[in-house]
């Protein structure tokens, strides 16, 4: 698999990662060992998790796989702090509640250090300086070798690297930020996707399949036995996707794939992989068949023609004061 740097920076990752969310919850040891062994094989390095991921679980599971199955060395590990289950306040990005989050994370992982620690997302009730001493502490201890964030807007995110950025003797760049992006989720190119790029930060796409609506499975109102669509838990996450402006997109991935002989999976990865800014998208799989239909994406690269229809038809409506809104 092609490497591509992270940012501005001299971290080189694999432009898929492999994410981890189910891990323990719903994928059990033997299949998450079948999926790291898939995806270490085919060249894959970046393997993000969070600390809240199966309360921790994630973070475990990954740690019992790391140096046995995979060596240590051939992986990016990602992990992520700051969310917290406490319903009066969501997020905890003091410094205190990071440092000794990401010393419990590096004892789950069993390892001395993480490559890349992000905040898992801005929490206002903590001065942002504060937080980002938190990551400064983190990097210049050797406990993480690069540091970004996670589910940032745009000033959120400008502010904070400028802020890194402002002291380069003492404070360390942001490396990464962490956003969901799709043909489904366009949000990002509004003001997020312009400020990492004119920063040096690496956006790294979560849910980048929508939420599993890109792969088509939900065509027709459609709910197969095992999906997300069909989960008590889980439905009301991939709802949001399935109206009709999603449908109609879905159909243009859909009809893209079958004149290109792929999967709309692979077209629709093809894509967010392939944006401007992106490093690499962050990919969840149930079974190592599904992670090696992701992974083929290696091999493809959509032809200009069909790029621009799927930009087209899934262009979100941009007003002022947004980039490019001259034409109003």
């Amino acid at each position: 698999m092609d490497l591509r740097h992270l940012g501005r920076t001299g971290l080189r990752v694999s432009r898929l990662g492999l994410g981890t969310l189910t891990w323990t919850r719903d994928t059990g040891e033997n299949d998450a060992s079948e999926l790291l062994k898939t995806f270490w094989e085919a060249g894959g390095t970046l393997v993000d998790t969070a600390d809240v991921y199966a309360d921790g679980g994630a973070e475990y599971l990954l740690g019992r796989l790391i140096g046995g199955l995979v060596p240590r060395a051939d992986l990016v590990i990602a992990t992520k702090a700051g969310s917290v289950p406490d319903p009066d306040r969501r997020f905890d990005s003091s410094r205190g509640h990071l440092l000794a989050a990401l010393d419990a994370s590096l004892e789950r992982l069993g390892v001395d250090h993480v490559d890349v620690w992000q905040v898992h997302a801005f929490d206002t009730a903590t001065p942002l300086e504060e937080t980002l001493r938190a990551l400064d502490i983190a990097v210049s201890s050797g406990r993480a070798r690069y540091a970004g964030v996670s589910n940032f807007c745009g000033w959120q995110l400008a502010k904070a690297a400028t802020w890194q950025l402002a002291a380069p003797d003492t404070r360390f760049p942001l490396a990464s930020t962490q956003m969901e992006y799709s043909l489904l989720q366009r949000g990002v190119e509004r003001e997020v996707l312009p400020a990492a790029r004119d920063l040096g930060v690496g956006l790294l796409p979560s849910s980048p399949l929508g939420r599993g609506v890109l792969t088509g499975k939900y065509r027709r109102g459609a709910r197969p036995a095992g999906s997300r669509g069909a989960s008590d838990q889980l439905a009301a996450f991939v709802a949001p996707y399935l109206d009709e402006a999603a449908g109609r997109i879905v159909d243009a991935v859909t009809i893209a794939a079958d004149g290109l002989a792929v999967t709309p999976l692979q077209v629709a990865l093809a894509w967010v992989r392939d944006r401007p800014g992106v490093t690499a998208p962050i990919v969840g799989a149930r079974t190592a068949r599904q992670l090696a239909e992701a992974l083929s994406v290696e091999a493809l690269n959509l032809p200009e023609e069909i790029r621009r229809a799927l930009d087209d038809v899934s262009a979100p409506l941009h007003r002022y004061p947004d980039q490019d809104w001259s034409s109003l």
